[in-house]
């Protein structure tokens, strides 16, 4: 009975892998069905290989599929020379009204390089990162350079996830482009000893049938990219937008019972504080949660002006001051650490962006990208907190013990009674006189 049930067991589980219907775009002869935009590198069919061939003087090239596609499952076989970058398009357009035919659209990683980011989830020509591996660093080991390794990518409704070597690398939630081609990118190259190195792909087949049922379970870590909302993944794991991207719903001024009438404004899914006299919350003022807090992971995305001062405090209790100058908590510096003269106060660099102003300080090599949206991230779990920006962790400490103390009477808070100290607090956006822009704006309650 036993090697019965085991046959039958065997039997079912080939029959539901027979039953995934694969269709291969590469016929291993020529390259029919494909044809080559934007740049003058070469592709070449080697072996039932695809092998593109690097050219200098020439911006990326791309071998796209001339049939489009949503949603499907993306497998095949790919390899690279050291010192050159490439990738894998995926629901992408060539418009001419779009920077004259420029492909854009998601791309697949490929990366030899030391930063070793292959698998992660880049946004060709448009947004950039939106899946850099500084988010899941355990998939930076699954490239093997100079070898052949296996990609999957499985791009289904809003969700697109990717694989490298059966390890899960990327997962994003977007739906900026449903539908496109699909495109292997020769990406361009600025050193003449990179000329003629190559990047080769074989074994390309997809699924597009049934897609939903042969969805790998196991996946990477979620980035939900849409602005101000909160993806399926994050509604089970407990997330909650803080602010719903259009009202001032569950905030109100530090020193008011309500939202500022001036000094902020709600602008395409923006909450923006507005330029004054760089002074502290002497315009709108400081915004704060209407709830209080204790543990809990928060996570906002901010981007500064040139010479911008804000912050992110949390333990905010806002009838500590009720004078002049911002309401009272620990403080994510958020700054422009070249042109605010800030940075250069305190001791060690404990005010600059990312630090828990003015009592400890964050490293010089931070990822910190001042032309474009960034993410802070505080967790706090009971006694234990850390700054993290942009995937990556700043500092680490902990409160209200001895250490704790000592470090606070060193500060400028050394006169505010048992600072930081709270088993909760109100979370506060910043109005330092100097425009800010923040959205996504999201807490898990622990």
């Amino acid at each position: 009975m036993k090697k019965n049930y085991l046959f039958l067991l065997l039997l079912f589980g080939a029959s539901v892998v027979s039953a995934q219907s694969w269709e291969p775009l590469f016929n291993g002869k020529n390259l029919n069905g494909w044809e080559k935009l934007n740049g003058k590198a070469e592709y070449k069919v080697m072996d039932g290989v695809i092998v593109g061939i690097s050219k200098m003087g020439t911006p990326n090239t791309f071998l796209a599929t001339k049939k489009r596609y949503g949603d499907f499952i993306l497998e095949f076989d790919f390899k690279v020379d050291d010192g050159l970058n490439s990738g894998v398009q995926l629901r992408s357009e060539s418009k001419k009204d779009y920077q004259k035919g420029r492909v854009h659209g998601y791309q697949f990683e490929i990366d030899p390089s030391k930063r070793a980011w292959s698998g992660g989830i880049y946004d060709e020509a448009r947004r950039n990162w939106l899946y850099p591996l500084t988010q899941n660093p355990a998939a930076q080991t699954a490239f093997k350079n100079n070898e052949w390794n296996k990609a999957r990518i499985e791009a289904v409704g809003n969700s697109i996830a990717t694989w490298i070597n059966g390890v899960p690398c990327a997962n994003i939630w977007d739906d900026m482009t449903p539908v496109g081609f699909i495109a292997l990118q020769v990406h361009s190259i600025g050193n003449a000893a990179d000329e003629g190195k190559t990047v080769s792909w074989k074994d390309i087949r997809i699924c597009t049938t049934d897609v939903e049922r042969y969805q790998t379970a196991q996946k990477a870590p979620e980035i939900n990219v849409i602005t101000n909302t909160i993806s399926p993944d994050e509604a089970k794991e407990g997330w909650m937008l803080l602010w719903d991207g259009k009202t001032s719903e569950g905030w109100r001024g530090a020193k008011l019972n309500s939202f500022p009438e001036n000094g902020w404004k709600m602008e395409d899914g923006i909450l923006k504080v507005m330029k004054s006299s760089g002074a502290e919350s002497a315009n709108g003022g400081d915004i704060v949660t209407t709830k209080k807090y204790k543990n809990f992971i928060l996570k906002v995305d901010f981007k500064i002006t040139e010479g911008a001062n804000s912050g992110v405090k949390y333990f905010v209790n806002p009838d500590m001051n009720k004078g002049a100058g911002s309401a009272i908590g620990c403080e994510f510096q958020i700054l422009d650490d070249d042109k605010h003269p800030d940075a250069k106060l305190g001791v060690k660099g404990n005010r600059k962006l990312g630090a828990l102003y003015d009592l400890i300080p964050v490293p010089t090599d931070k990822p910190f990208n001042k032309k474009d949206f960034n993410t802070a991230m505080i967790v706090v779990k009971d006694h234990h907190v850390e700054h993290w920006l942009n995937g990556v962790k700043l500092i680490e400490y902990t409160r209200q013990n001895e250490m704790w103390d000592a470090l606070v009477a060193y500060s400028k808070y050394k006169d505010w009674p048992d600072f930081g100290n709270a088993e909760s607090g109100n979370i506060l956006l910043q109005d330092h006189g100097d425009e800010v822009w923040f959205k996504n704006v999201k807490i898990k309650e622990l």
